[in-house]
């Protein structure tokens, strides 16, 4: 049933009661409106869509509820012939009846919280990272180790799969310092050593769940400290302090444009199965804001770095944030949760911000390594 048959003009095709022919200048009757069997209804209310969250961000709570009559009398009652048809209550409304104020789009979180915490954290990164590289490193690891008990409390309390915490704890803050001082081949080692230590670590309690809880381990230490690791690794280039903050830089303003274009301009869903408020425009968003940070960066901050350069670096930060986003969504999706933790108000726990940085960091080292060396 569509609207236009519900929704059309009484006069269309309307017998008056009078003389029992139609109104002169009346458009013909259709087959529903023959001479002894007509019936007047009520045309359906037309209820405005409400517009939905418009925001580049994980976010259910903007979504548009479900549209329908928000009257009692939903299906409209049939009259007897030649009763003049009454009106919807939406009729007698006045010209001056004030009318709802359109719903603004919500932003879906606390920008004041998330932005204090954002400019916390910057402060930090920052003194750590120019004044001794060594603090920076020993900054990684901590957010290594709490990014790790962040998921595997989420496992154990969702899915009942239950992580060793403590060798994926002291392997993945071995692996990021074992990165910095040896390379690949010193993370390499340590991650294996790290998967080792976890089946073994496992074996001191019952069988049962064994193989689910090992492939965790094994997983989460691949997805958090390793990955983390290149970020240790680009630390030691001469110019290193530089090629991690651009690292940082351009994830921040990839997520910053996927998240602005996307909120305001937002409209075909990008992937609404796994992540609803992601956009196709807030990727475009992301990638051009990348781009021309990514061009501007290599140009003006990196040894040896070109301009051209940089748009090739910021294109694969926009792709490999966006779907580092949208990995960790699935990983939420699967476990049923908003946020992996509440550590950051304003931005959900340390995983909802390492989501973007820890798939961009091995792309960034190897094309860092690739341009300058």
């Amino acid at each position: 049933m569509n609207d236009s048959s519900w929704g059309a003009p009484p006069h269309a095709g309307y017998w008056g009661p009078s003389d029992g022919g139609p109104v002169q200048g009346a458009a013909p009757a259709g087959p529903a409106y023959d001479a002894h069997h007509a019936q007047q209804t009520r045309p359906m209310p037309i209820v405005p869509d409400v517009p939905a969250h418009g925001g580049d961000q994980d976010d259910d709570r903007g979504a548009a509820r479900p549209g329908g009559p928000s009257f009692h009398d939903e299906m409209p009652q049939a009259q007897p012939y030649g009763a003049m048809p009454q009106k919807p209550d939406s009729m007698h409304m006045s010209d001056d009846t004030p009318q709802p104020a359109p719903q603004k789009k919500s932003a879906g979180r606390d920008l004041g919280a998330a932005i204090g915490v954002g400019v916390g954290l910057g402060a930090v990164i920052i003194a750590s990272l120019f004044v001794v590289k060594a603090a920076f490193v020993g900054v990684i690891a901590v957010a290594v180790v709490v990014g790790l008990w962040e998921l595997t409390s989420r496992l154990q309390e969702r899915k009942g799969i239950k992580a060793p915490l403590v060798p994926l704890a002291l392997g993945g803050a071995a692996m990021v310092v074992s990165g910095y001082v040896r390379g690949p081949e010193g993370a390499w080692v340590a991650m294996a050593l790290t998967a080792l230590a976890v089946l073994v670590w496992r074996m001191t309690e019952p069988p049962e769940g064994y193989l689910k809880d090992v492939t965790a381990g094994v997983f989460a230490a691949f997805y958090v400290p390793f990955l983390a690791t290149f970020v240790a690794m680009m630390l030691t280039a001469d110019d290193g302090a530089r090629r991690v903050m651009t690292f940082l830089l351009l994830t921040v303003v990839s997520d910053t444009g996927a998240y602005a274009i996307g909120w305001r301009f937002g409209k075909h869903k990008l992937a609404p199965r796994i992540s609803p408020g992601k956009t196709r425009e807030g990727l475009l968003g992301a990638v051009t804001f990348a781009m021309v940070a990514g061009a501007l960066l290599m140009e003006y901050v990196i040894d040896d770095g070109t301009w051209w350069q940089g748009l090739l670096l910021g294109l694969a930060v926009a792709v490999s944030a966006t779907l580092g986003d949208l990995g960790e969504s699935m990983i939420k999706r699967d476990l049923g949760i908003k946020d992996m933790g509440t550590l950051l108000p304003g931005h959900g726990g340390i995983m909802d911000r390492l989501d973007s940085l820890l798939p961009t960091a091995p792309v960034v080292w190897l094309l860092f390594v690739a341009f300058v060396g």
